[in-house]
């Protein structure tokens, strides 16, 4: 994971996200938010990169339970 993020952070945000998505596996979580941040290393404004990770990995998420419906 690139050092966007502290890791105490991202382990917030995968135990946000464990909680939402019970079904899924933490290490399932755990690399779709690594992938996500990932994504975004190379981006130059970094202010909102958490909030982008979170988002994108939960519309992931989402997608993987439900295919079909909207993004959240």
């Amino acid at each position: 994971m690139p050092p966007l993020s502290s890791t105490a952070s991202v382990d917030r945000l995968v135990d946000r996200l464990a909680l939402k998505f019970p079904a899924s596996q933490r290490a399932h979580i755990a690399s779709t938010v690594a992938e996500e941040y990932a994504a975004l290393s190379d981006s130059r404004i970094r202010t909102y990169i958490p909030n982008l990770v979170e988002h994108g990995a939960r519309t992931r998420l989402q997608h993987e339970l439900h295919p079909l419906s909207p993004a959240a």
